[in-house]
């Protein structure tokens, strides 16, 4: 199906996650074999982003350099949120990426993950003018937004900005009806508007591929012949009015089995769809910290903890067993929205009396500290 013109298959290379080497450089190398075999069944999309160390470049080197440009759609992404003081610090991420990849102009730029104290930047130095002139010039072909707030959030920008003429959006099987997500509803406000959508993070940053047991158990059942993987895809993947899923693909074998079962994709049938809701209520169902992020706790604390981001953070790592993503959910929902970490916390209680799920914040917290040492 052709979405903005472009036809696209439901598949998209997400260069978040590169190979590295055993020095933490890219592994260009292995990069030019998944670009290779992923443009050789007919997939075209590749998502970088200004604020991914390495990748404008890589992909430069590993896909720019050696196809034609008519072969291939390139998104990348403007972080004016990241280190920008002026327009002018904003204006120059778009500089640099045209530079970085070699690309002549982008298929769909996009606004870097508008939502929560993020969008003003992007209002404040009149970015949504900028990349409509450069749109205008040729430069861009789709101009969009990526977003992680709330529903509500994303229905206000996209009221005050219908000129978007795309949204990308976190959505997989386990963020569905995830209160401090909301897949659902944020996807819900976006069809609400119109706006075709692109997917990311449809395995919950590798998770998904390597779930509690009791979920892939339920998968196993169903058909133990296919990775756990692919459930979180095609799942994303059989939604209405999404332009592509991007698959943060990390290793050659992950780029194999992702093409393998996308290349002649089919959508979930009725039994596929009841097998992953299954999964899902029993992913819900398993004993995490019941935090519902009203953040009714974070308007009383007097040290300014981010107890929610803490209690997701940690339920992740409890869920999954992946040290390594949980640490960066931490870092990303405490650190980098503003807060301070669970250690800080002085026991003084006040979360508690206002906490409407009841939850031991104190003791929990002291959990969270012991298990990120912050």
């Amino acid at each position: 199906m052709a979405y903005l013109g472009e036809e696209i298959k439901k598949l998209g290379f997400g260069l978040m996650r590169l190979p590295r080497l055993e020095d933490e450089t890219i592994d260009l190398e292995q990069v030019k074999q998944m670009v290779d075999l992923f443009l050789s069944k007919g997939f075209t999309y590749f998502d970088t982003a200004w604020a991914y160390p390495g990748s404008e470049d890589a992909i430069r080197q590993a896909l720019v350099e050696r196809y034609p440009r008519e072969k291939f759609q390139l998104a990348t992404k403007n972080a004016a949120w990241i280190n920008c003081k002026t327009r002018e610090d904003a204006i120059a991420q778009f500089e640099t990426s045209l530079k970085q990849t070699g690309a002549g102009y982008f298929d769909f730029y996009l606004l870097h993950n508008l939502g929560e104290m993020r969008t003003e930047f992007f209002e404040r130095f009149k970015m949504w003018d900028f990349v409509f002139e450069k749109k205008r010039e040729g430069l861009i072909k789709h101009v969009g937004f990526s977003f992680h707030s709330t529903p509500e959030e994303l229905d206000e920008i996209l009221t005050k900005h219908p000129e978007a003429e795309f949204v990308q959006l976190q959505i997989n099987y386990a963020d569905w009806e995830n209160p401090a997500i909301q897949s659902r509803g944020c996807y819900e406000v976006a069809r609400k508007h119109g706006k075709p959508i692109v997917i990311m993070e449809p395995i919950k940053g590798g998770t998904l591929a390597n779930p509690p047991e009791q979920v892939a158990a339920v998968f196993k059942a169903a058909n133990p012949e296919v990775s756990l993987a692919s459930w979180a895809i095609r799942f994303a993947a059989s939604l209405d009015g999404v332009i592509t899923v991007l698959s943060g693909m990390s290793t050659l074998d992950q780029m194999k089995d992702n093409v393998a079962y996308m290349e002649n994709f089919k959508r979930l049938d009725d039994s596929e769809r009841a097998t992953v809701e299954e999964a899902r209520k029993v992913l819900a169902s398993l004993p995490i910290i019941p935090c519902t992020t009203c953040n009714y706790c974070a308007k009383v604390c007097p040290q300014n903890i981010g107890i929610s981001g803490s209690f997701t953070a940690h339920n992740v790592l409890t869920l999954y067993k992946n040290k390594t993503f949980a640490d960066g959910q931490y870092t990303w929902l405490v650190e980098r929205h503003g807060k301070e970490y669970a250690g800080k916390c002085i026991k003084c209680g006040a979360c508690e009396k206002v906490c409407p799920q009841h939850i031991k914040i104190r003791a929990e917290l002291v959990k969270v500290a012991a298990a990120f040492g912050r």
